[in-house]
């Protein structure tokens, strides 16, 4: 296709920018009541007062060949343009078209503004002169832009530094504080055993006074008898001595870890604070998603639903509310459903689904996150959409003679994960409502977890019905949705759960760091390593969730009196949540530059052993993982509502 003389004249009143900018578009009908188009991508480097030149690579034939046939059609235009925080919105009709010679598929359009906001319109002319006229300046500016970025990456990298020297810190601050406990107790327990040796010498030593009063001469065995009470009471002074220097050295020690526990919750708040700010400044202002994996450019815009309603409850933890309620407005009023379920993942930037598959536990988790808001905030706003939800699942229960959840509307199998969000969900909504139904649906759900998931003693949490693979997840969640004394009332022994989790899955491997350096790290693997090939992986996520399984067994140990075991699984706890922070790495997003996350493995792109990879990247940085430490380091469990 040839430019007509007038063509060529309509091109010469656009003003060449020097730089290409993004224009989204979409056709619709001339009397603008039907779509015909889905969202596409074009560039322009030419804008002029009354349009602008699209340049469209790979266009869809079909699409050209609809643009070719009518001049009628509208364009509905999203320009983005540095001068503005938001795209400009605009409609526009086609002036001329034509095929770019070298390039298939490719076309410049020239278009006719119908509708720009008039101030809009002519920044952007005035964008434009300034940029032509003053190309001196540009490069000026250009030199100090990458000056900017010079300092940028300086910038980065002493942010790498302080993050690693915020990790080492604290794991080191763990270890000595937990070292500095076990010496006091130790010192307790060595006082204990010498008042109690003191207490027997006491005793003795009135039965021998009370020996003497009973004698009537000095004979050699009453000088025996002195000579022994001499003795007891030179021994009895070694052990007050003793006693005394060990109340001392108590006394420093006890100084010494209360100053290492100030110097750790210190430690502890600068991390959570580090972690939610990736997590904020990776929101995205118009969507209000938050993208799942920061760095995988296969998936780089996609936010999972399981992984906005973690971030929407770090959002509550932290008390930013705005935050919290622009992630649930997304599903209460924009995300697209089917058949009035979520799907499992949307694009961050315009809310459009990702990928059309259906899961019951990834929706139960948006209903979660709404219930924790309802909970911190007493504003029911988002109740309805919780209940929207339950409804969806009570549908999906009747279905089942067993009460239990399949994974999915139009899925067989049945997932113990899946099952116990649904009992955690079900028991807060039977909370929050006092609903006879929700009562009713959690029993139900409980008693197939009984035949199902609980019911091999040599395997003592099955990854779903007749399936016996070890999952870490299914033994973290079974302490955080059932509870130690649940479990415990179905005949199940908790800490029989976190040993066999320890067992089979604790492993001890290399995390290559973003700058090359290497580490050893040690954490909780996806599956049992024998059972895969690619050697041990920690799971951040995974970890963090066996972190807050430890919490929880700590607080039930010492309600219990058990204060021994309640100090280890704290001990466990802060162990492996030390060994996390060390694998924190800086943020890669524009908006976050050094602001620390975690990455979702300590490997990329290896077979998680339950049908996922990891992501890709070294250093890539993950939602779920970043969350779930947030939620270890703050002693929070997402699957009970907190009295």
């Amino acid at each position: 296709m040839f430019l007509t003389k007038g063509h060529k004249d309509e091109r010469r009143r656009y003003i060449r920018l020097g730089t290409v900018f993004p224009v989204q578009f979409r056709l619709v009908s001339p009397e603008g009541k039907r779509f015909l188009s889905e969202w596409m991508q074009g560039f322009t480097d030419n804008v002029g007062k009354g349009g602008i030149c699209l340049t469209i690579h790979h266009l869809n034939p079909e699409i050209a060949q609809l643009m070719r046939s009518s001049s009628e059609l509208l364009f509905l235009l999203e320009i983005e343009m540095p001068i503005f925080k938001k795209p400009v919105s605009a409609t526009a009709k086609k002036v001329w078209m034509r095929e770019i010679p070298s390039e298939a598929n490719g076309y410049l359009v020239g278009l006719s503004y119908q509708q720009i906001g008039r101030s809009q319109n002519a920044e952007i002319v005035r964008y434009a002169r300034m940029k032509r006229l003053f190309v001196p300046g540009l490069l000026v500016i250009l030199g100090v832009l990458l000056a900017t970025l010079i300092y940028k990456n300086y910038e980065v990298d002493l942010a790498n530094w302080r993050n690693r020297m915020l990790s080492e810190g604290l794991r080191q601050v763990t270890l000595e504080a937990a070292l500095a406990k076990r010496q006091i107790i130790k010192l307790k327990e060595e006082e204990k055993g010498l008042r109690e040796k003191l207490a027997r010498m006491q005793s003795n030593l009135k039965s021998l006074e009370n020996e003497l009063k009973l004698r009537q001469q000095n004979d050699a065995e009453t000088k025996r008898v002195l000579q022994y009470i001499s003795e007891i009471v030179q021994k009895k002074a070694e052990f007050e001595q003793k006693i005394i220097s060990l109340q001392r050295s108590y006394a420093n020690l006890n100084q010494e870890a209360g100053r290492l526990d100030t110097k750790k919750s210190s430690l502890k708040k600068e991390t959570v604070d580090t972690l939610y700010h990736w997590l904020a400044t990776h929101q995205n202002p118009r969507t209000g998603l938050v993208a799942s994996f920061e760095g995988d450019g296969d998936i780089t815009d996609w936010a999972f639903i399981y992984d906005q309603s973690l971030a929407c409850q770090a959002f509550i933890l932290y008390g930013d509310f705005n935050r919290a309620a622009k992630i649930l407005d997304f599903f209460a009023g924009q995300a697209k459903r089917i058949d009035g379920r979520f799907v499992n993942a949307y694009y961050v930037k315009d809310g459009l689904p990702a990928e059309y598959i259906v899961h019951t536990g990834p929706n139960i988790w948006v209903g979660i996150a709404a219930l924790q808001y309802t909970s911190k905030t007493k504003d029911k706003k988002y109740l309805g959409l919780a209940e929207e939800i339950a409804q969806s699942l009570l549908h999906l229960q009747r279905q089942d003679n067993e009460g239990g959840l399949r994974g999915g509307p139009n899925t067989p199998w049945y997932s113990t994960e899946h099952n116990l969000d649904a009992y955690a969900f079900f028991n807060m909504l039977e909370r929050m409502t006092g609903k006879e139904v929700y009562t009713e649906a959690k029993e139900k759900v409980l008693n197939w977890l009984r035949m199902h998931a609980y019911d091999r003693p040599d395997i003592p949490v099955l990854r779903g019905r007749g399936d016996s693979t070890i999952a870490t997840d299914t033994y973290a969640w079974s302490i955080a949705a059932l509870g130690p004394e649940k479990l415990q009332q179905l005949n199940m022994d908790p800490d029989e759960i976190i040993a066999f989790a320890e067992k089979s899955c604790v492993v001890e491997t290399d995390f290559v760091r973003p700058d090359g350096s290497t580490i050893k790290v040690k954490g909780f693997d996806f599956a049992p390593q024998r059972h895969v090939a690619r050697g041990g992986v920690v799971s951040v996520e995974w970890t963090a969730q066996m972190c807050v399984a430890y919490q929880i067994m700590m607080d039930f140990c010492q309600r219990k009196g058990l204060f021994q075991k309640a100090r280890e699984y704290e001990e466990k706890a802060d162990f492996y949540l030390a060994e996390l922070s060390r694998m924190m790495i800086s943020s890669l997003s524009p908006t976050g530059q050094g602001q620390g996350c975690l990455p979702y493995a300590s490997q990329e792109a290896v077979d998680t052993g339950h049908g996922w990879r990891t992501p890709k990247g070294k250093a890539t940085g993950s939602v779920a993982a970043t969350a779930y430490a947030f939620f270890a380091y703050l002693n929070y469990n997402p699957l009970q509502l907190k009295k």
